[in-house]
Order: structure tokens, then sequence, then C-alpha cells
């Protein structure tokens, strides 16, 4: 049965190898809305092939810093009354599917909006450990509730009411390959970075790096056990550390930078 009071969002950049398969698995509501960000391959092609009614919004800006934007142009354009929000990267299986009809029709349902597990992929394989699950993230809104979202870095709700915990995982296909991880992190760290600076970050010494790399290692590979999910654990802490020396050499990039200035 198709869902007439739910829209669903998948944000997508270029995502043509990932597209087909998340649009299908949404194609269960009359609404489905694809904000396509900066997006130059055959992503908006595909999807128009696999859900013809789609509804497209273009928008162009700086790559991987304006996720609160594209959340709020889908939020903007949806018209039911409750919101689903799908990365390019994510799959809605049927026991997923099954819970959010169970509860968005509910009556006199209390709940404003919901918290659902995440399946984690990395490399093509499932991964338990070093946090990776469940993983919980906010996407299933009543739209009465929400007001959309702030945030450049780490993207919160606007939202008021009752928050509850979905059972079933949404999966998640990410870090696909080094090419798309290597991406991220250029991207990620600069902004984790510039936001350390704006939050006057004390000035980076030579043994902060140290620090809060075999920080990052004894949590991931200790505390959270990542060890256990194999190689694909190991390869995910050396990056994970990786990133850490990266946001701090950008975070002392840019207080040099500022130190000169003065």
């Amino acid at each position: 049965m198709i869902q007439k009071n739910l829209s669903i969002i998948v944000l997508a950049g270029n995502e043509e190898q990932m597209i087909v398969d998340c649009l299908k698995s949404c194609n269960w509501t009359n609404e489905i809305i694809l904000v396509a960000a900066n997006s130059t391959d055959n992503t908006v092609n595909l999807a128009k092939k696999t859900i013809p009614s789609i509804k497209i919004i273009k928008t162009k800006d700086e790559y991987n810093k304006n996720f609160s934007k594209w959340r709020n142009l889908g939020y903007q354009a949806a018209t039911k009354d409750w919101i689903l929000y799908i990365d390019a990267d994510e799959r809605i299986p049927l026991k997923l599917k099954k819970e959010i009809i169970s509860n968005i029709n509910k009556k006199n349902n209390k709940i404003s909006h919901y918290d659902i597990p995440r399946a984690n992929h990395y490399l093509g394989k499932r991964v338990h450990f070093g946090g990776s699950y469940p993983d919980y993230v906010k996407r299933l809104y009543c739209k009465k509730y929400f007001k959309g979202y702030k945030g450049i870095l780490h993207e919160e709700p606007l939202i008021v009411g009752f928050l509850e915990h979905l059972k079933s995982d949404l999966l998640h296909y990410t870090h696909r390959d080094l090419n798309s991880m290597v991406n991220k992190t250029l991207a990620w760290t600069d902004m984790e970075a510039k936001a350390l600076f704006q939050n006057n970050h004390p000035p980076v010494v030579w043994w902060r790096f140290i620090r809060m790399m075999l920080t990052k290692i004894w949590q991931r590979l200790i505390i959270q056990k990542m060890w256990c999910d194999g190689t694909v654990g190991w390869i995910s802490v050396l990056f994970e550390t990786f990133d850490t020396f990266l946001i701090y050499a950008r975070l002392w990039e840019i207080q040099q930078k500022q130190n000169n200035q003065i």
C-alpha cells in the first residue's frame, strides 16, 4: 500500500552508483523529493527514470558544507504530515518500512520524532564495533512539530515534543572505497578545524598531535573493540587516527595564518 501521509526526502550529490537502489527502497510513498546537491553526473536522470513522479530540487554550493541548507530545501518542498530523511547511500529494508508505517499511522500518536538505528557497512563489510552500531540518527519527523535544521558541521533538527527509538535498522553503505574516504576526510577535517578555531581552541603544540591520536586509537581499538571487525576495523581505526592528525594540523595552520596577520 502506498503511504499518502509521508514525504521521503533523499539527499544526493554525485551518486549515480547508489541512487537507483536507494530510491527503489523508498518507493512506497506518493511523495519523494530528491535534493541534488552539486550533482554533475547522471544521478538526476537516473532518479527520474526510477521514480517518474519524483520532485527534483537542484542546488549548487560548497561541497559537503551545507547539509542543513540541503535538508531544509527538502523540508520546504514537503507537503505531507510526516517527513523521512534518507541519504543516497542508505536503504530502507522491509522490516524498517513496516515499523515506520505502523508508527506514523497510530491514532493519537504523541511522538513527534524518531531515532533510527543504522547498520553501517565499511568497505563492503557490516561492522558492529568502534561505535558503529547502533549509530542512532534522527530522521523521522511529524511535520507540525518540526521546523527544519540548523548548524553546518553537525546539523541538528529544530523540533519539540517526544522522541522514541525505532527497533529496525536503516542500512548504511558508507566508506565504500578508499577514494571516497579520502574525499570525505578532506572536506570534514577542514570543517572540524574551522569549528575548533571559531571556538577559540588553545594553540596547537607538538604534544597535542600525539595525545589526540593515541586517545583515538585507545577509544576505538581498545575501549570500543573495533579490532573485532577484522581488517576493515583496523583500516577504520588507522583512518580515523589520520583524520585526527589532519584536523589538528589544519587547526595549527589556521592559527599560524592568524598569528601572521597580527
